[in-house]
């Protein structure tokens, strides 16, 4: 087991090769090969965007503030919010 605290891993701006705007990526894991799974908490300034990318594998998008949604050429998009 490895135990992180809060504010303690590296806070690095949102490459311009990845995103448009004030982006900030803090990384939360990511564990050893062969697990090929990251995770990370985003955080988009107002007007900030990613660059249009697949995930082939898929993706999981845990929204904890604020609202956005899939590019437009993502079939049966749909806008998503924080839970509640």
């Amino acid at each position: 087991m490895e135990l992180k605290r809060a504010g303690s891993r590296p806070i690095q701006k949102g490459p311009a090769e990845w995103f448009t705007g004030e982006v900030t990526i803090e990384p939360l894991g990511n564990p050893p090969e062969p697990s090929r799974v990251g995770c990370a908490s985003v955080s988009f300034q107002p007007g900030a965007r990613s660059a249009w990318h697949t995930h082939p594998l898929g993706q999981t998008l845990i929204v904890t503030s604020g609202s956005g949604g899939p590019g437009a050429t993502e079939r049966n998009a749909s806008r998503f919010l924080p839970a509640t």
